[in-house]
């Protein structure tokens, strides 16, 4: 997640304060991606240090106000711009945990999987229900349809992971079946016939 291009395009709607940026920013995602003040004036000193934020005097309040630079607004518009990078994707502890499972010594890997999928198909009811809540009265603002987007987002992404668990749960049973069905070692005409002989061996049984 850019929390300096979320701040970045937070400040092209004028000069704000750290504090006001983070409750904007959770309000535009629905908190799905909480920030604390520290991360968010962290950002800043950084972005000013790049050039894409100047201080820009203090409201009545004594807050001291962050404005964008042209060099953070043409920052700002490259990212828009820009798809999001997939060939190096971040990695999903989902993922790892059934990747490492995979084999693992006193693992029920299909329990890993259950027990995953009834997390997700609760989570994709929460978000179910947070979307009819915010589809019971229509977006009235921007911040209403940027969340609401977010939250369609999560039921997605949850959809699709509980596909991909059921995906992996009948991958499994196909493998154990074919290993079940294949000749164990040592068994089979081959194990029958006792070992070869060496050719020197063969050789000398032939004279």
């Amino acid at each position: 997640m850019s929390i300096r291009h979320g701040l970045l395009a937070l400040l092209e709607r004028g000069p704000r304060y750290g504090s006001r940026l983070r409750t904007e920013f959770e309000s535009r995602t629905g908190s799905t991606w909480p920030l604390n003040v520290g991360q968010v004036y962290t950002t800043l000193s950084r972005l000013e240090r790049d050039g894409m934020v100047v201080q820009d005097g203090a409201d009545d309040a004594g807050h001291d106000l962050y404005a964008i630079t042209d060099a953070g607004r043409t920052e700002l518009h490259t990212w828009f711009g820009t798809p999001v990078d997939r060939t190096h994707p971040p990695r999903d502890e989902l993922a790892i945990k059934l990747a490492m499972a995979v084999g693992a010594p006193g693992v029920d890997i299909r329990e890993v999987i259950q027990s995953q999928r009834r997390h997700t198909l609760k989570a994709m009811q929460d978000y179910t229900r947070l979307k009819a809540q915010a589809l019971a009265d229509v977006p009235a603002d921007r911040d209403e349809v940027a969340w609401l987007l977010v939250v369609e987002q999560l039921i997605f992404q949850a959809e699709a992971e509980a596909r991909w668990l059921d995906h992996c749960e009948s991958r499994l049973v196909r493998l154990a079946e074919a290993a079940a069905t294949e000749p164990s070692a040592g068994s089979g005409p081959a194990a029958t016939r006792g070992p070869a002989r060496a050719p020197a061996e063969r050789s000398r049984s032939q004279r």
